[in-house]
C-alpha cells in the first residue's frame, strides 16, 4: 500500500509540468457554461451570473469609482470600485473606451438600473468585432423520468478536482489545477453513468463544481449541487449531484469520536447526509464517505478508518431505529476493500446489514485503476429496505484509467426502484 501511495504522487506531480494556473487553455475558463447575453438583455439577468456583451462608448472615472457605460444614457453600465481599480495595470477608462466587450460577473440592481460589477481585468475579454450571441435556453428542460420507475445513482472519486486559486486555508498549493482534458474525460465518463443521483469524491470547493456542472454537465441536469467544506487538510471534499429536489442536508464534520487505542478522531473528510426527494415517492438518504487513506501504511492507518467506519455505523443504526422502513445508501471511496475489518464494521450483520452487490462483478474488479496496485475500493451501499428496491444485475463498475475515465478511480453506478 506504501508503493500505491508513491505510485499516486508521481501521477500528481507529472500532472503539475503541464496543469499550471498560467496556461488558461490547460484549464476550465472561469466563463465556462455562462450564457452571453447582450447588454440590452442584461435587466432580464437581474442576480445571475453571465457574460454582458457589447460596446463600451462612454467612461468616466471619478477616483472611487469607474463607469464603462454601454450607452449614454447609462442605461446599463459595468462599475469598478476603488479597491478594484488598484487590480488594473492600465487606466481602464482608456483600455475599454470605445471597445467591443465581454464582460464576466452578477448583473445587480442600483437605484432601479441593472449594472454588473468588476474588480479584476481578467472579468473582461475585448473582442475584435460584435460576434454573433449564443442562443441559449434560460430554463433547461426539466430532465425525463425513467418509464420504468427506476433511477440511476453513481459514485465516483474524480481524482484532485482543483481549481486554479490558492485557498490560504487549506494546503493546496501543492496541487495543480485540474487539466481541461481530464475534466473533458471525466465529463465523457459521467455521461456514460447518466446518473439521476451522483456522489463524487475530492472536489475542491462547491464553485468549481457548479462551474464544471454548468460547462459541461448541463445536459444532463443537475439542479442540485450539494458541498460542505470538510475536514481534510488539502481541502477535497465530498459532493452529490442530484436531478432530484434535495431536502435537508446534514454534515458530521464536526461529530468526535475514539479510536481502538482511545485517540481522539474525527472523519477526516466527512460523513455528508443528504435527504434526496423524488415526486411522488418516498424520501430517501444518500450518505457520501471517502475515508482515511492508506498513505502512511495500511496497519499504520487502519485505526482511524475503523474507527470512523464504527462511528459510521452508529449514526446508521440510529437512523434505522429512528425510521423502521428507512431508505438508504452509502456511496463513496471507502479506501479499503470489501473483506476488511473496517468495511465488515459498516456492513454490520442481522437484520440491519448493508447489501453491496458486489458478488454480482467479475472477480478482478476493481476501481482504484492503477496497473497492480489495483483494488476495489468504491462501493455502492444499501440499506435493507433500500436493498429490496435494488434491480438485479445493475449493479457495475466502468473500468478505464486517467487517460481515459480522468481519474485514478473508477465509478460504481447501481439502479434502484422509486418504489
Amino acid at each position: 500500500m506504501r508503493t500505491r501511495f508513491l505510485l499516486y504522487v508521481v501521477v500528481v506531480l507529472s500532472l503539475a509540468q503541464f496543469a499550471r494556473a498560467d496556461d488558461p487553455n490547460k484549464i476550465l475558463p472561469p466563463d465556462a457554461g455562462l450564457p452571453i447575453v447582450s447588454w440590452q438583455e442584461a435587466a432580464k439577468h437581474m442576480g445571475e451570473e453571465v457574460v454582458v456583451q457589447g460596446k463600451i462608448v462612454q467612461t468616466r472615472n471619478i477616483g472611487r469609482h469607474c463607469f464603462l457605460n454601454f450607452d449614454v444614457g447609462r442605461t446599463f453600465t459595468a462599475v469598478i470600485h476603488q479597491e478594484g481599480l488598484a487590480n488594473f495595470k492600465e487606466p481602464p477608462e482608456s483600455t475599454y473606451d470605445q471597445k467591443i466587450v465581454r464582460i464576466r460577473g452578477r448583473i445587480i440592481d442600483y437605484k432601479g438600473k441593472p449594472e454588473i460589477e468588476v474588480s479584476k481585468p481578467d472579468q473582461i475579454t475585448i473582442l475584435d468585432s460584435d460576434l454573433p450571441i449564443p442562443k441559449t435556453s434560460a430554463v433547461p428542460p426539466a430532465a425525463p423520468k425513467a418509464p420504468d420507475g427506476t433511477f440511476t445513482v453513481a459514485t465516483f472519486n474524480v481524482m484532485n478536482m482543483f481549481d486554479e486559486y490558492d485557498d490560504p486555508y487549506t494546503e493546496d498549493e501543492g496541487t495543480p489545477a485540474k487539466p481541461k482534458a481530464e475534466l473533458e474525460h471525466l465529463a465523457a465518463t459521467i455521461h456514460k453513468l447518466d446518473a439521476d443521483v451522483l456522489v463524487l469524491e475530492e472536489v475542491e470547493n462547491r464553485g468549481y463544481l457548479e462551474r464544471f456542472n454548468r460547462a459541461m454537465l448541463g445536459d444532463l441536469h443537475y439542479g442540485d449541487v450539494v458541498l460542505f467544506e470538510g475536514n481534510d487538510k488539502r481541502g477535497i471534499d465530498c459532493a452529490v449531484l442530484s436531478r432530484f429536489p434535495v431536502g435537508p442536508v446534514t454534515s458530521h464534520r464536526h461529530v468526535r469520536f475514539g479510536d481502538a487505542n482511545g485517540q481522539p478522531e474525527h472523519f477526516m473528510r466527512d460523513f455528508l447526509q443528504v435527504e434526496i426527494d423524488p415526486p411522488g415517492a418516498q424520501a430517501f438518504y444518500v450518505f457520501a464517505v471517502h475515508f482515511k487513506s492508506k498513505r502512511g501504511g495500511e496497519d499504520e492507518t487502519a485505526a482511524v478508518r475503523s474507527a470512523e467506519t464504527h462511528e459510521a455505523r452508529k449514526l446508521l443504526d440510529r437512523l434505522m431505529e429512528k425510521e423502521k422502513a428507512v431508505c438508504f445508501l452509502v456511496c463513496g471511496d471507502f479506501n479499503d476493500t470489501w473483506d476488511s475489518e473496517p468495511l465488515k464494521a459498516l456492513r454490520g450483520s442481522g437484520p440491519g446489514k448493508l447489501a453491496g452487490f458486489v458478488d454480482e462483478l467479475p472477480p478482478d474488479t476493481h476501481t482504484f485503476n492503477q496497473g497492480e496496485y489495483a483494488d476495489m475500493i468504491d462501493f455502492i451501499l444499501a440499506s435493507p429496505e433500500m436493498a429490496r428496491r435494488y434491480v438485479k444485475k445493475t449493479y457495475r463498475v466502468l473500468s478505464g484509467s486517467v487517460e481515459t475515465n480522468g481519474s485514478d478511480h473508477n465509478p460504481v453506478v447501481a439502479k434502484f426502484r422509486l418504489k
